[in-house]
């Protein structure tokens, strides 16, 4: 028996939907969180680099930053993931 072609691409585009949302969180849960106090203490070490990673019109319109954090484009990871050092700690965030 043939299957049509709408009801298979709608059955990948499920599948992958629910791949990304699962994948997408397991992702999530892994990456480790830091309290402010536990940033504070790390604050001003030459081995850690704070990158803010929020999208430019929200960084351009927050009144609050870290101060000494430096602010990449989420979208062009490929363009600036190079120039840290792999011996570096980098603290990203988005909020």
């Amino acid at each position: 028996m043939r299957r049509s072609k709408p009801v298979v691409s709608f059955v990948w585009t499920g599948v992958l939907i629910f791949l990304g949302v699962f994948l997408g969180q397991a992702l999530a849960e892994e990456a480790p969180r830091l309290t402010k106090d536990e940033l504070k203490g790390l604050m001003g070490k030459p081995d850690v680099v704070v990158i803010d990673v929020r999208a430019k019109s929200d960084w351009e319109g927050s009144k609050e930053k870290i101060q000494g954090a430096v602010r990449e484009d989420p979208k062009k990871v490929k363009e600036w993931a190079n120039k840290y050092p792999q011996d570096k700690t980098l603290i990203f965030y988005c909020a």
